[in-house]
């Protein structure tokens, strides 16, 4: 049991930053409410859940091949500077408040693709995580171990995930139009801002070869 809640605990601790994918979800969770602002995360946890199932069939390795880290990057900067162009784009458009379109069945994949793109993401699963099952590799029983401490992991991200989309659904009863039109301009700012950080990484690490 000490274990389990040290796994969880460890797990709203890696969610909780200011990232992407958090960015993502309060910004659907302001604007869409609960119920997308949760698809966004499940998105985002099942990337994350992903990458631990790679890494526990041993795929870091080629995770961490330069060429192949490269082509992430270049994959999240693209996704994360079109998704920031679209919300800064909303900023100069009308925003209704009951307006829910299609959005949620597209939260899911929107998480996921933030995520699954999220060069921070695949440096913890495959570096941390990989590192500490490889050290852990001695025997089946501590290999089940491993996979069940990330399983836990992955329960503390699901429970942040929960509670910033309820906040936000929440402070959602508080906002007009207009601050809507000024959280999409700011999550814009920062996605952007965060695609053009991978997208440098990708050209040193592109530069990088032909040195």
């Amino acid at each position: 049991m000490p274990t389990l809640l040290q796994n969880i605990f460890l797990g709203i601790s890696l969610a909780a930053p200011i990232g992407p994918a958090n960015i993502a979800v309060i910004k659907k969770g302001f604007s869409k409410g609960f119920i997308s602002a949760f698809l966004v995360g499940l998105g985002v946890i099942t990337a994350d859940t992903f990458y631990l199932i790679l890494v526990y069939f041993g795929l870091s390795l080629f995770l961490n091949i330069p060429s192949i880290q490269t082509i992430i990057y270049i994959l999240g900067a693209i996704i994360l500077l079109y998704m920031g162009y679209g919300s800064i784009k909303e900023f100069f458009q009308e925003i209704k408040l009951d307006d829910q379109k299609s959005y949620k069945h597209n939260s899911f994949v929107e998480g996921f693709l933030i995520n699954v793109s999220n060069p921070i993401a695949i440096v913890w699963w495959t570096g941390v995580f990989g590192a500490t099952l490889t050290e852990a590799l001695k025997t089946s029983s501590e290999k089940i171990q491993v996979l069940f401490n990330g399983a836990t992991i992955v329960v503390g991200l699901l429970i942040w995930v929960f509670i910033i989309a309820l906040l936000t659904h929440w402070g959602k009863r508080f906002l007009n139009e207009k601050s809507l039109k000024y959280i999409s301009l700011v999550a814009g700012i920062l996605l952007v801002s965060f695609g053009l950080k991978f997208g440098f990484s990708a050209i040193i690490s592109i530069t990088s070869h032909f040195t």
